[in-house]
């Protein structure tokens, strides 16, 4: 009875994830052609931005790509970005939630304002930081002036940044290097497998917590902690994997946290970019100088959508 009933909760797991298969490839697909057109040129924008960067950042940083915040990790490690421009990315950026929103198209309605509200978090954000922090962003300033210029040291080896990876093994500038067929179809493959993979999981967990405690039940647990969710969904989201965007998006879906939470995992979620950058900085301060900005901010924004926007 007992093996029945956990298959009977796999099996309504693995059908609904199952369902959003197709629609996945198709969006890695579309996203993975876009990369290889824009990628390279949005990489250059946010490498001359300077004093534009948050802004920049934050645009450039809402597009659904996988290597968009290893792209600004790296620029920042070699002092081509302000720390201000790196926080809008991570900000602004949602890892894997919208091509996760958009596998179930009747929620689709809060792609544009979950856009819309973490690019505004991102400016704010960014700009502020780069404020507080404005006398130490004069010498960077200063390179990413020189860069623009080709004044810049001629022993500083910026192309380094084409060697970083993003998921899968993913180049972070396709558009860098020359077509490639099997790319643009075998890694919207291997991420659409990881996506789902994540997605059955959660599902699974979320189905089978239900099961035994009831619906009502699991919505009053989650609810009983509405007060900690920002802060808890901001903690999940540094989490350095496109599983930590996925768990939170399917959270916010399942009705389980509010939007509020959502957006403050979602904002403090940087993926592998967080990994990047603890690799590539070799001042450790200076990386949680950073993270605790990132959470900082997330949780803020967190709780003012939470309980102060109506």
């Amino acid at each position: 009875m007992e093996a029945d009933y956990l298959f009977e909760i796999f099996s309504d797991a693995l059908t609904d994830s199952a369902k959003m298969i197709p629609l996945l490839l198709i969006i890695y697909v579309g996203i993975e052609i876009v990369e290889y057109k824009y990628a390279n040129k949005m990489r250059k924008v946010v490498q001359k931005a300077g004093t534009a960067g948050p802004v920049i950042g934050a645009v450039t940083g809402s597009f659904p790509q996988c290597g968009i915040s290893v792209v600004a990790s790296a620029l920042y490690t070699q002092r081509l970005a302000t720390v201000g421009t790196l926080l809008a990315v991570y900000l602004s950026t949602s890892d894997e939630a919208i091509p996760v929103i958009l596998s179930q198209p009747e929620k689709a309605e809060i792609i544009v304002p979950l856009i819309i509200t973490k690019i505004i978090i991102a400016i704010i954000g960014g700009y502020t930081v780069d404020f507080v922090f404005r006398k130490s962003n004069r010498e960077t300033l200063a390179h990413i002036k020189a860069y623009a210029e080709g004044s810049d040291n001629k022993h500083h080896n910026h192309e380094k940044i084409l060697e970083e990876k993003a998921c899968c093994g993913h180049s972070t500038s396709p558009s860098s290097a020359e077509f490639n067929p099997k790319e643009i179809i075998l890694h919207p493959i291997i991420h659409t497998a990881n996506v789902f993979i994540f997605i059955f999981g959660v599902s699974f967990a979320i189905n089978f917590a239900i099961a035994q405690m009831g619906e009502k039940a699991f919505e009053k647990l989650f609810l009983g902690y509405g007060v900690f969710q920002p802060f808890l969904m901001a903690l999940f989201g540094l989490i350095p994997n496109c599983a930590a965007s996925v768990a939170i998006t399917m959270l916010y879906l399942k009705g389980a946290v509010t939007y509020g939470s959502m957006i403050a995992g979602l904002c403090a979620s940087g993926g592998l970019g967080l990994l990047v950058l603890f690799k590539e900085e070799k001042d450790k301060k200076e990386v949680l100088r950073i993270l605790l900005l990132l959470f900082g901010i997330s949780v803020l924004a967190g709780y003012i959508i939470q309980y102060i926007i109506p």
